[in-house]
């Protein structure tokens, strides 16, 4: 039999690591032969919400379609891994609501290691103003009230949250070990 669809919806600041864990868990699950996709937030921008800007409203609306294709991909049996900020708590809780079988987790890293990181180089555009509604920045991240799993990703390595995000899944009852068929 079949794992449960489900979503696992990254949260946290640019540059914490969202994008690398979501790359790891997904090839986790093509291993272990769990049919995943994952949601990309600059992918999404590109192709699914491009006319969007970054206001409040926008970054909601942003959410709300990457919460609606995450729960089909659930609905029909797939895992949905999104890695976006998703810097709101409410749209979050919108997406928990409208998702069955959630799973937030919170990359948690501090704001001076994601800047040290910066792979675009857009928190230095946002601390010089060349960049408006920067979260973090010039806009507020909201942390998550009660996410399922914390990973701390300036103290542990992408492999470390990778294998700890694992075994929260297969604790949370939406994956089995490796060597145990899915019930």
């Amino acid at each position: 039999m079949r794992n449960k669809g489900f979503t696992v919806w990254f949260t946290g600041l640019s540059g914490s690591g969202k994008s690398t864990l979501a790359k790891l868990l997904s090839e986790e699950l093509t291993r272990r032969d769990v049919l995943s996709e994952v949601l990309d937030g600059d992918e999404i921008r590109k192709w699914l919400t491009k006319g969007l800007g970054f206001s409040r409203a926008d970054r909601m609306e942003n959410l709300y379609r990457i919460a609606f294709v995450a729960g089909m991909i659930s609905r029909v049996g797939g895992v949905a891994v999104t890695a976006a900020i998703p810097p709101y708590r409410e749209a979050r809780e919108k997406a928990r609501k409208e998702i069955q079988n959630f799973v937030e987790v919170y990359v948690k890293c501090p704001i001076e290691v994601c800047i040290q990181r910066d792979p675009k180089g857009l928190y230095v555009k946002a601390l010089r103003g060349e960049i408006q509604n920067f979260t973090g920045v010039s806009d507020p991240y909201e942390e998550p009230s009660d996410p399922e799993i914390i990973v701390q990703s300036s103290m542990q390595s992408p492999q470390e949250s990778s294998r700890f995000i694992i075994q929260k899944l297969e604790e949370l009852g939406y994956l089995s070990p490796p060597h145990q068929t899915p019930k």
